[in-house]
């Protein structure tokens, strides 16, 4: 062979070389809408894309790097939460994002807060995630000591487009309550909280799994106390609603705040039915990996509480087709 078909088949080589590795660099971006930074969903987010991420370059898993979906980069979002996670799925805003179990349901099937709004179709589950604890923060030496003690006070439901703000009504309706009834805001917890200490505001709903960073920060720094949402109103509620459980808040989960009895619906992930069936096949195997429960293990309290024996409990929406094929490959599901 010449010099000249040498250089050639050299070149040649060359370009398999680079257009191979151009095609096993490929990179895929996957995003999870979330809620405010204040709550647990966008730090439980931050774990979960750790745990289902595998970017470009790096170390494969079996030589200690990622075990996650090799390629992917997943990306949590801080968002408004359940209802603003399910409008920007179906409009191809995001791929996938967490959502209230209630919420969930009624997007799906066109009920309940989406009775106007249609049906969203093309929801699915991926999993189910863990409880989430209906909080009710009060300023310190506010007086409210119950639910209907809100009448006439100053007290934030959450922003628009959050899961919280439905609950926050079902709440008050259970209690004999509307929004006329009390002085409400729409923010989110951290501007609550600077409100409160600014005393400016009297209390605020946040649905997030315990402890939840803005809580604690109140807590930890001026205090507040939490309103028992319990009684018979509270059982009304679990009755008419299947969505909704009775829970407790452990004492001591925050500083100086003893056992509080309350409400939680499950925290679910759901995707568009439009995502690729291998590529969610592949996030639901990473996320049930040993490596991702090390990891959601050390890295937040609700971590624990996310489990493969528990990913299917509550799901009242059809499993995406790719979750589907891992959990009966994985036994959990016939």
């Amino acid at each position: 062979m010449g010099r000249k078909g040498l250089f050639a088949c050299l070149l040649a080589l060359g370009l398999i070389f680079v257009l191979g590795t151009a095609g096993a660099e490929k990179m895929t971006f996957f995003r999870i809408g979330t809620g405010g930074t204040g709550g647990t969903y966008y730090p439980i987010g931050g774990l979960i894309s750790h745990c289902i991420s595998n970017p470009p370059g790096s170390r494969p898993c079996d030589k200690g790097g990622s075990c996650g979906v090799p390629g992917l980069v997943a990306i949590a979002q801080s968002a408004n939460g359940s209802v603003a996670n399910i409008n920007a799925i179906k409009s191809g805003v995001l791929e996938s994002g967490f959502s209230q179990s209630d919420v969930a349901y009624w997007a799906y099937t066109g009920t309940g807060i989406f009775e106007k709004k249609g049906a969203v179709e093309d929801l699915r589950a991926l999993a189910n995630l863990y409880p989430e604890t209906i909080h009710l923060v009060a300023r310190k030496g506010s007086g409210i000591k119950s639910v209907k003690d809100l009448k006439g006070k100053r007290i934030s439901m959450d922003e628009p487009g959050s899961g919280t703000l439905v609950d926050a009504r079902i709440i008050l309706e259970a209690y004999g309550l509307t929004e006329k009834d009390v002085k409400a805001d729409y923010i989110k917890p951290n501007p609550a909280i600077d409100k409160i200490k600014d005393n400016q505001l009297d209390a605020f709903f946040i649905v997030a799994g315990y402890p939840t960073g803005s809580v604690v920060e109140l807590a930890s720094s001026v205090g507040g106390e939490l309103v028992p949402i319990n009684g018979p109103e509270a059982e009304a509620i679990v009755e008419k609603y299947g969505f909704f459980a009775k829970d407790v808040i452990p004492a001591d989960t925050y500083e100086g705040i003893g056992e509080t009895e309350s409400l939680s619906v499950g925290a679910q992930w759901v995707v568009s039915a439009k995502v690729d069936e291998d590529l969610v096949y592949q996030i639901t195997k990473a996320i049930w990996n040993k490596k991702s429960r090390a990891l959601l293990d050390k890295g937040h309290a609700k971590g624990k509480m996310i489990t493969a024996e528990t990913a299917l409990d509550g799901v009242g929406i059809p499993l995406h087709p790719g979750a589907e094929r891992y959990y009966k490959e994985a036994g959990l599901l016939k």
